[in-house]
C-alpha cells in the first residue's frame, strides 16, 4: 500500500509541474486554434476560391496538375497569412498588456566617484581608483 500511495504522490508532483500544466495548455490552445483557423478558411476564404472559373473537369494532364498544385500552394498561403494575423494581433493584444504593467526601475548599486568618474560602489565613502574621501549620504544604505 505505501508503494501505491508514493507513486501516486510522485505522479501528482510530475503532473502538477509547471512544465507539464503549460504542454497540456498548448495542446488544447493549439487544437482550438486550428478550429478557428479551418472556419476562417472555410467560411470566408474558400468561397472566395470556389468563385473563381475553374478548367472544364478540372483540367486534362499537365494543366489539370498544375491547376490543382496552385489550388494546393493558394490554400497553403491563404492558411499562414490567417496563421500569421491572428498570431500578430495576439502578440500585440500581449504587448499592451504588459505596457500596462510597466515595471519600476531598479535601485542603483553603483555611483559615480565625482572625482575621477570611475563607477564604484553606491556605499563606498572612499573611491578605489583615486583615493578620493567620498561625502558619506545615509540615504544611499541599504
Amino acid at each position: 500500500m505505501g508503494k501505491i500511495k508514493g507513486f501516486l504522490t510522485e505522479f501528482k508532483d510530475f503532473a502538477m509541474r509547471g512544465n507539464v500544466v503549460d504542454m497540456a495548455v498548448g495542446v488544447i490552445i493549439g487544437a482550438a486554434f486550428g478550429n478557428v483557423v479551418t472556419a476562417v478558411i472555410d467560411l470566408v476564404i474558400q468561397p472566395i476560391l470556389d468563385a473563381m472559373p475553374k478548367l472544364e473537369g478540372g483540367g486534362a494532364g499537365f494543366a489539370g496538375a498544375a491547376v490543382s498544385l496552385l489550388g494546393v500552394l493558394v490554400n497553403f498561403i491563404l492558411t499562414a497569412f490567417v496563421l500569421f494575423l491572428i498570431i500578430k494581433a495576439m502578440n500585440s493584444a500581449k504587448k499592451l498588456a504588459t505596457k500596462n504593467k510597466e515595471e519600476k526601475p531598479a535601485a542603483p548599486t553603483t555611483k559615480k566617484c565625482p572625482y575621477c568618474f570611475s563607477e564604484i560602489a553606491i556605499e563606498a565613502t572612499r573611491c578605489p581608483h583615486c583615493t578620493s574621501e567620498l561625502k558619506y549620504d545615509p540615504s544611499k544604505k541599504k
